[in-house]
């Protein structure tokens, strides 16, 4: 007996491919599987559990998934790990932008707080455009080492 029908409309209204869909080889549903000639007949066909749709088949992302908990873990990211390079891996842009904005935002808290004046801040925040300073703390260190900074808790 020929299905191809039964088995296209039955794809279409399970939303799935032809492949998945699964039709029953009891002999006594049988008749009925002939006799549907109608999406209707064929919806009846699904509801009843003649036909039914089989289980997508896909690969398990299970494994990834525990995979990339380690990794925010900070594990698996040893040196046999690694592909490409550092400066691939954390650009050397990227740690600019990260360190320039840490120390602007400093300068700007400690000019607000009113611990330098404006002329210590714009000959520091130029200094730091030229990339004097490694870090916050190296700025602040700077600012004390040449009396700058003012009151105010280190």
């Amino acid at each position: 007996m020929d299905l191809k029908f039964v088995r296209r409309i039955a794809a279409e209204l399970m939303k799935c491919g032809e492949n998945r869909v699964a039709i029953s080889n009891d002999p006594a549903r049988q008749e009925k599987l002939a006799d549907a000639i109608t999406r209707e007949a064929v919806r009846g066909l699904i509801d009843e559990g003649t036909i039914q749709k089989r289980p997508a088949i896909g690969v398990s992302r299970g494994r990834a998934r525990a995979r990339d908990a380690q990794r925010a873990k900070g594990r698996r990211r040893g040196i046999g790990s690694r592909e490409g390079a550092t400066n691939a891996r954390f650009p050397r842009k990227r740690r600019w932008i990260i360190r320039i904005r840490a120390i602007r935002i400093r300068l700007r808290e400690l000019k607000a707080q009113g611990r330098i004046d404006r002329s210590t801040y714009r000959k520091f925040y130029s200094q730091a455009k030229g990339g004097m300073f490694h870090s916050r703390a190296h700025l602040e260190q700077q600012l004390r080492a040449a009396g700058y900074l003012k009151g105010g808790t280190p």
